[in-house]
């Protein structure tokens, strides 16, 4: 109970304790999470199994901070860990076991760069009971009946006002105390978009790895699990199991993979490996507000990269249906990003990516230099809202078409590529011609399916060349300085 309220109970909230060892500060954050969302479970499951307490029930998320009076001397050739100047920083954390990796990282760098400890505490903002409740995983939240009705009368539940992408967004932000922020989400916002995931994807966050592909086929699917089967029947793959919706996962090539009675929206199968350092693929279906609502949620696991895997309109009568596209730049006519991102924003090309992406090709089809332009254009995607483009007025959208030079147009491509930019996660799209309407070739049942026997194999196989390409490429050479803003936050 508080001192402030005796009308609230909280667990018991220790003084902030310093640390000069990230493990050990990690094991401090395990511990004060555990206690406040443990707390609140116990509570929540009293009330639905004795009724409403009359005290309102309360524990908050820990905290990390950070102190700086001086300017640290740093490697100006890294885009993260460390703070732009001296001041004070601090984020609030939930799910640390989940992050444990993470966290032990990003705060290792913050010690070894700024040569100070960081202090660990519980901090103001409290824990909506829901996500408490779904950390346990055992738990299901009542449908209806006394608890519905007054839950928040004496839990506390989200607050839009703190579940927002204000730090990745703006500039110049800061807490309510003052301090400057050290991650670019706070522990609302990736509690949030946590259990959108398993809404969405139907998988646990804790299967997501590090490299995801984002598709829009069924057939990429069917091609992921057959390629993660061949992977278990080899020992020296590195991999170790193969997951998909309702959390059924398989560590054998012949193991049967049970289904869900429904998919939800947006699958989501993962392919592991040790550290998280295995492959997601995701079939977000058609259209750029499934590719936001993904990218939106899959950012507050901080990806490694992503990748659009996905068919195309050829937009120049030289390409041929199964050509490869490869993205370099971006014609934003999806509109679901325009407010907080605005569409004279530039999305540049990521030379990591795109090297990655081009060594694949060549390596899956066997073609190299001057060859590759055989089957490979690089230029601008033009990705729009309207999937029936075609039947309204064309001399609009054609005429901006050709004045940005695009070579293909899709659904998806740049609200993907826009999203990592805002979230900082690196970015990259790599299509397949699938039909040409401005050309008179369009994707007829009988070609489409002997389009889709042919070429959906390859092309999810360069995807994943390119992803094991990027796996062995150091991290602060994947997450350069390019995404980086003039007030950026020290944690990736």
């Amino acid at each position: 109970m508080t001192g402030a309220d005796q009308h609230v109970e909280s667990p018991e909230s220790p003084e902030y304790e310093e640390f000069a060892d990230a493990g050990d500060a990690v094991e401090r954050l395990v511990h004060l999470y555990q206690a406040s969302a443990g707390f609140l479970r116990s509570r929540f499951d009293d009330a639905v199994a004795n009724g409403m307490p009359r005290r309102r029930m309360r524990a908050c998320y820990p905290e990390l901070r950070l102190t700086t009076k001086i300017y640290a001397t740093k490697d100006t050739r890294l885009s993260f860990g460390h703070v732009i100047e001296p001041g004070r920083y601090s984020t609030t954390i939930t799910r640390p076991e989940l992050f444990r990796n993470y966290l032990v990282q990003q705060i290792g760098l913050l010690i070894e760069h700024h040569k100070v400890p960081v202090q660990v505490g519980v901090s103001t903002m409290p824990i909506p009971v829901h996500f408490a409740v779904a950390s346990g995983g055992s738990l299901q939240m009542p449908k209806g009946g006394i608890v519905e009705k007054s839950l928040r009368d004496v839990f506390d539940v989200p607050e839009l006002a703190t579940i927002n992408d204000d730090i990745v967004n703006g500039h110049g932000f800061t807490y309510e105390d003052g301090s400057h922020p050290l991650a670019p989400f706070t522990a609302q916002r990736i509690d949030y978009s946590l259990a959108r995931l398993s809404h969405y994807m139907a998988t646990d966050a804790d299967h997501f790895q590090s490299y995801v592909l984002f598709t829009n086929y069924q057939f990429y699917v069917d091609e992921f699990e057959a390629f993660a089967r061949k992977m278990l029947a080899d020992q020296d793959s590195g991999y170790t199991s193969f997951v998909g919706p309702g959390n059924f996962e398989i560590t054998s090539a012949d193991a049967p993979l049970d289904r869900p009675a429904n998919l939800p929206q947006m699958p989501a199968f993962h392919l592991k490996r040790p550290g998280g350092a295995g492959i997601t693929l995701v079939n977000i279906g058609v259209g750029p507000s499934n590719a936001k609502t993904a990218t939106d949620h899959i950012a507050v696991l901080r990806p490694h990269a992503w990748l659009m895997l996905g068919h195309c309109a050829g937009l120049r009568n030289s390409q041929q249906l199964g050509d490869f596209v490869l993205a370099h730049g971006y014609l934003r006519e999806d509109h679901v990003l325009d407010d907080d991102l605005p569409v004279w924003m530039p999305i540049p090309a990521l030379a990591e990516i795109q090297v990655a992406l081009e060594d694949a090709v060549a390596d899956v089809t066997r073609y190299e230099g001057y060859d590759l332009k055989q089957i490979m254009r690089t230029g601008t995607v033009a990705t729009i809202d309207n999937r029936n483009w075609e039947l309204r007025d064309q001399s609009g959208p054609v005429q901006r078409l050709s004045q940005s030079r695009a070579i293909a147009l899709d659904m998806e491509s740049a609200t993907i590529a826009a999203n990592g930019f805002r979230f900082r996660v690196p970015y990259g799209t790599l299509l397949c011609v699938s039909d040409k309407p401005l050309h008179g070739e369009l994707k007829l049942p009988g070609m489409a399916s002997d389009f889709y026997k042919t070429q959906v194999a390859q092309h999810l196989l360069v995807g994943i060349r390119a992803m094991e390409r990027l796996r062995e490429m150091p991290l602060e050479r994947i997450h350069s300085r390019k995404l980086r803003s003039f007030e950026e936050t020290a944690f990736l």
